[in-house]
């Protein structure tokens, strides 16, 4: 070989090499890495959700007995009441992390989720966007809204699914329609970890009608897609829809996100997270802010609102507003068009522009930091603590406490978990405790609404533990018949004097 052929030969490596290492360490992917060291930053300390617990239960029981159960077995008061089984595939997901890796497992799984949703929304925002560096922007949007719902539960795996939807429907709607073919096994999945499959069905929906609309009005502009694109979009909405049959219980799932919104009064005014978004915190302030730069931008800029965006920004703010967990598809919903209105304020990125070796610092010091970040079992162990009556579970088990449990709505998830020989009065899984009217019942006694003695002897309670701030903990030790038992600085168990002289 002559010493040119070499030369040239040895250029055209060179080459090959200098451009896969732009590839890897490139800008965007530099920035991907900064929102997974942002999603290990936020979840860290986010190993303290009390519906955990009993997700992580059931995910036993599905993986041990190889069957999904349909009737509840984790509390005495429910008579085996129907169960939905609505989010058993992210169930199994979560107790393979944790037969996996146990806690640090179940952290693994938090922190993979949370970074694939980001990382996912950051490529939403930048093709929508057509601007790399204004879709990052998208992306903290997204974090921000979404930290209303970082935990290990199943509706992790919903929004990253609903993320994916929407880049689907964007590829569907500005490039290929066969991309939309996509969405019928999407949703067999979808349908079988997350009740938000319901909100996936309605996005499609609401796209698929905005696509017949064409006219302007001011700002705002709808076009009328082809033809086939719509029809395309139709017959997989159709499809979609015969997909959601495919889970355990039918329609009975499919009914389910409907039944919540409109049969759990009880469950939407009390718990938390279902309640009004107030508009005086940092999300409620966020929402307003969003809504109100996105319609300065297309006064000031003179920009374009399209008609699907404004529809589905619509529906966001409606949800958000009326309950607070639903800010997080807000963020989803709103960022690619924030993106969009913003592609222009900042210069686009350019590839024959970028300079590896700095990407390749900040990619190495944001692995650096997601490894020194990464939360210890001790630490996961103390939040878990903190949280839940892991003391008080031991207490129990030492003393052989049994009979008719009264327990915290938010302790039940630990109990089922820890101490599944005590079936719980209450847990997490609020809908059918409405259903049955135990959580009208629980309400009465822990607001000390009416005589306490009513539901306790109606259920033959033997003992209770509670939250040591709780009211009624207060005041069944001066009821006849009841004595404090134990106490630590989180909970307190209560027990009547024959249960409290046979087992102390």
């Amino acid at each position: 070989m002559s010493t040119a052929s070499l030369t040239v030969e040895q250029t055209a490596v060179s080459t090959r090499a200098d451009g896969a290492l732009r590839r890897i360490f490139s800008f965007p992917v530099m920035l991907a890495s900064i929102l997974v060291v942002l999603a290990v930053l936020t979840v860290r300390f986010r190993f303290d959700d009390p519906d955990m617990w009993w997700h992580l239960k059931t995910g036993e029981v599905i993986w041990t007995t190889h069957s999904i159960p349909t009737t509840d077995h984790f509390s005495y008061t429910t008579n085996h009441h129907a169960v939905v089984p609505q989010e058993w595939l992210s169930q199994v997901l979560i107790y393979g992390a944790y037969r996996f890796g146990g806690y640090s497992g179940l952290m693994l799984w938090m922190c993979f989720f949370t970074s694939a949703l980001l990382i996912a929304g950051y490529a939403l925002c930048s093709l929508y966007s057509g601007n790399a560096k204004v879709g990052w922007v998208g992306a903290l949007l997204i974090w921000f809204f979404a930290t209303v719902g970082y935990a290990v539960r199943p509706q992790m795996v919903g929004y990253f699914l609903l993320t994916i939807e929407l880049l689907i429907l964007h590829f569907g709607r500005t490039r290929s329609p066969r991309w939309f073919l996509l969405l019928p096994p999407w949703f067999l999945i979808w349908v079988n970890c997350h009740g938000s499959f319901s909100f996936g069905i309605g996005v499609a929906g609401l796209i698929f009608l905005c696509s017949f609309f064409n006219f302007q009005m001011g700002s705002l502009e709808a076009t009328r897609w082809d033809r086939r694109r719509s029809l395309i979009l139709g017959l997989a909405l159709v499809a979609s829809t015969a997909a959601l049959f495919v889970n355990p219980v039918g329609i009975k799932l499919i009914k389910y996100p409907l039944d919540v919104m409109l049969h759990l009064p009880i469950n939407l005014t009390s718990v938390e997270e279902w309640k009004p978004l107030q508009m005086n915190t940092p999300r409620g302030i966020g929402l307003l802010g969003i809504c109100a730069c996105i319609f300065l931008l297309v006064i000031v800029q003179r920009s374009k609102l399209l008609w699907h965006e404004l529809v589905l920004l619509a529906a966001g703010t409606w949800f958000a507003v009326h309950h607070e967990r639903m800010t997080f598809v807000f963020g989803l919903l709103a960022a690619p068009t924030m993106a969009r209105l913003l592609s222009t304020a900042w210069e686009n990125y350019q590839a024959e522009k970028d300079r590896w070796l700095p990407n390749a610092v900040i990619i190495t010091l944001s692995l650096l930091t997601i490894i020194w970040e990464f939360p210890s079992r001790h630490f996961m162990e103390q939040q878990a603590e903190d949280s839940s009556p892991v003391k008080a579970v031991e207490f129990m088990k030492v003393h052989h406490l049994s009979g008719n449990m009264f327990n915290e709505y938010v302790y039940g998830g630990y109990l089922i978990w820890a101490a599944p020989e005590n079936q719980v009065f209450i847990d997490g899984r609020g809908d059918i405790f409405e259903w049955t009217g135990v959580l009208g019942d629980y309400g009465k006694l822990v607001t000390l609404d009416g005589d306490p003695n009513v539901v306790l002897d109606k259920y033959k309670i033997d003992f209770c533990l509670l939250s040591k701030d709780e009211s009624a903990a207060r005041i069944l030790p001066l009821l006849h018949g009841w004595n404090a038992v134990y106490s630590d600085k989180i909970s307190v168990i209560l027990a009547r004097s024959s249960v409290s002289s046979s087992h102390l």
